[in-house]
């Protein structure tokens, strides 16, 4: 196995609490309107949404995978942390054995947080892994994280 992944980080004015409420909590629920040209619906397969549920998210054809089903690790709404694994989908048995994932808000001075995001792949030897495949995760999760922002400050009441 190769070990790859990518690392990606933005600032936002929108408080880390919010962010997370929104963005990790409630993603089942806000990802499909804030960016219906990607994320056709998220469902709950088992649990209540923290950890140990699995959910499983179904793509439009803007995608080159038709869906992911992916388990909740870790769901720390204390220190704004969010680990989960892929379990199926995606690029899954294709490309890569195992896929994790971690977003964090950190908190800033200034009231708002930084929002950081890794992926991690165990790519099969014999794969050639280019880099615009793992753009892929790092660009969708980056541009769903960018679409909440966007909605939380247009909608300064909401997940308070």
């Amino acid at each position: 196995m190769v070990l790859k992944g990518f690392n990606a980080e933005f600032e936002s004015p929108v408080s880390a609490s919010r962010m997370f409420k929104a963005g990790i909590v409630d993603a089942h629920n806000l990802a499909p309107k804030l960016i219906p040209e990607v994320v056709t619906g998220t469902i709950i397969l088992e649990g209540d949404g923290g950890v140990g549920s699995v959910k499983r998210t179904d793509f439009t054809d803007l995608i080159p995978f038709s869906y992911v089903t992916d388990r909740v690790v870790e769901q720390d709404e204390e220190k704004f942390v969010y680990k989960y694994k892929m379990l199926e989908g995606g690029l899954l048995g294709k490309m890569y054995s195992d896929a994790n994932y971690e977003v964090r808000f950190e908190p800033t001075s200034s009231g708002g947080c930084v929002c950081k995001m890794t992926g991690q792949y165990d790519a099969f030897n014999d794969t050639d892994f280019k880099e615009e495949e793992i753009n892929v995760g790092k660009m969708g999760l980056t541009g769903m994280y960018k679409a909440v922002e966007a909605y939380l400050l247009a909608n300064p009441d909401a997940y308070l």
